[in-house]
């Protein structure tokens, strides 16, 4: 039976392995790095991710592993389980167990996951970009509260925007994918000096690119068939159409606003990530 691997966050428990009764000797780095290698064998890893053990159920530590595929996550679990991997004794290696009650909403993968993704089931070279429009939009206004008004002295902003308009490209399934984004960035010309304006201006501009490509791969669905052979799927979202009045698709732009100061420099996971808390998985009980 055919698998489908979208552009977004694995959050399904049949993608999650839990691991435990890893060694107390070795550090959580140390752990990270023996289990990410061991696993990454089977398929490409979204996480690995080391917790230290409850005080009730003494020293080590456990941990939570998250992959693309479902299909790989089995095959890790079955050759893994009950074996000793890189310690003296055995780990137990089990599918994750969502509680019923806990559920989230799918998220899309940043653009460098995106692109991990796409080189590990489609090669390096066998998909590229193509930036089809990078327009700044940024604007001067006077802003300024009633008493500046009256004596005419004004604030003046300048908001660092952009957008861009780009498409994915599968050559090799003659898939193309469309994808936009906009981002801006709240300037005040009195607080910062020409070089922070660059700055921003720069790092407005490749933000938008990256959600740009992002929005492009989410439209992408990755087809694993039973062979082992790759096709994909093209979704394109039906709300989002040229057929719409430009008033509505403007708004639509807008919709995508955000600014990358609010959530700190540079790409964010909050696109693609959430804190994998504990208690939303629950250990398999012991035999």
């Amino acid at each position: 039976m055919a698998e489908l691997v979208p552009f977004a966050v694995p959050t399904e428990s049949d993608k999650t392995l839990l691991v435990w009764e890893l060694s107390s000797g070795p550090t959580a780095e140390a752990l990270h790095h023996s289990l990410f290698t061991v696993f990454s064998q089977f398929g490409l890893l979204y996480s690995v991710r080391v917790f230290p053990n409850a005080a009730v159920a003494g020293p080590g530590f456990y941990a939570v592993i998250k992959f693309y595929s479902a299909k790989d996550a089995h095959r890790a679990q079955k050759a893994c389980d009950q074996k000793q991997l890189f310690q003296k004794s055995p780990v137990k290696v089990r599918l994750g167990t969502r509680h019923k009650a806990v559920q989230h909403q799918a998220l899309p993968l940043n653009s460098s996951r995106c692109q991990e993704l796409a080189n590990y089931y489609f090669g390096f070279n066998g998909w590229s970009k193509r930036i089809l429009e990078l327009q700044d939009l940024s604007d001067t206004e006077e802003r300024g509260n009633e008493n500046e008004n009256a004596t005419g002295a004004g604030l003046q902003k300048q908001s660092v925007k952009f957008f861009c308009a780009l498409e994915v490209v599968v050559p090799s399934h003659e898939c193309r994918s469309p994808g936009a984004g906009v981002a801006w960035e709240p300037l005040d010309q009195l607080e910062e000096g020409p070089l922070s304006f660059l700055m921003k201006r720069k790092t407005t501009q490749k933000l938008a690119i990256q959600k740009a490509l992002s929005d492009a791969f989410q439209k992408l669905l990755i087809v694993v068939l039973e062979s082992g052979k790759i096709a994909v799927a093209y979704r394109p979202c039906e709300e989002i159409t040229d057929a719409r009045p430009e008033e509505e698709r403007q708004d639509l732009i807008q919709v995508g606003y955000f600014s990358w100061k609010q959530y700190g420099q540079g790409e964010e996971e909050y696109l693609s990530d959430f804190s994998f808390e504990e208690e939303e998985f629950r250990l398999p009980e012991l035999d």
